[in-house]
């Protein structure tokens, strides 16, 4: 009954007004700024940067690098595009090429995690440990960066490749201090632990990241031998038995066969 009382009245007001309306809705519609040609490129180049990176997910590299190239030719600027190109290079085994698009994103985004953490790991695994920790370091500067955690880890992961345990140590610390559910880090203090004879305090970490129900093979090895060291014989048996059933033909299983046998 409300609706239909006022329906008139609406419609009233309506009529009365039309004129004046139309006329600002007008003026609206020329003063509104049309898409400029920058947006549109930078547009583009999006969709064929997303277009890229789905190719890649489906395997087909050569497609996804033409959609890669051709985000580029619509916008030169555009730094996920060559972030993605990076990745892309460096899947295909062409380090050169990886390198100058890792750079370029990180130049035209010098500020931004993600950019900045990818070139990290890249620098990493050419062997450039130190120039690599300032790039990680820039990515967990950002305070919009959603997974800072995830480059403390990697740095950790670097560090160690550089032969400084302490540091590695340090970083996964830090990283557990923004997310206490990163496996990497978890697992890796685990590692470091047990290399260092801390069975106890190494199985502490392992426990905790045994309850995200994430297993690896080497994790699953990592459990069976820090259970072992500490006589938990039970413990120990679980985590054979859960390598073997899980990854019956990892390298980790054959050598828990192998000790099982002497």
């Amino acid at each position: 009954m409300r609706y239909n009382l006022l329906m008139p009245l609406l419609l009233a007001a309506g009529l009365a007004g039309c004129v004046t309306t139309q006329s600002n809705s007008d003026s609206l519609a020329r003063n509104l700024p049309a898409t400029s040609s920058a947006q549109k490129a930078e547009d583009a180049a999006r969709v064929h940067t997303e277009l890229g990176q789905h190719y890649m997910a489906q395997g087909d590299l050569q497609t996804a690098l033409e959609k890669l190239q051709l985000a580029l030719k619509f916008d030169p600027n555009y730094a996920p595009a060559h972030t993605v190109l990076g990745l892309l290079y460096e899947r295909i085994k062409d380090p050169v090429k990886a390198e100058e698009h890792y750079r370029r994103a990180v130049a035209l985004e010098p500020d931004k995690g993600g950019p900045n953490n990818n070139f990290g790991q890249f620098l990493c695994s050419v062997g450039k440990v130190q120039e690599a920790q300032g790039y990680f370091e820039k990515a967990i500067a950002d305070p919009f960066y959603a997974t800072p955690d995830v480059a403390l880890a990697n740095a950790g992961v670097c560090q160690l490749k550089g032969g400084s345990e302490a540091a590695a140590e340090a970083d996964f610390r830090r990283a557990l201090q923004r997310n206490p559910d990163n496996a990497e880090a978890l697992f890796q203090l685990a590692r470091i632990l047990y290399a260092n004879n801390n069975a106890f305090g190494a199985s502490a970490f392992m426990q905790r990241l045994d309850a995200l129900n994430q297993p690896t093979a080497v994790m699953l090895k990592l459990g069976y031998d820090i259970e072992s060291r500490l006589g938990h014989h039970e413990g120990a048996a679980t985590y054979a038995k859960r390598l073997h059933d899980l990854f019956p033909d990892s390298e980790q299983a054959q050598a828990v066969n192998n000790t099982a046998s002497r």
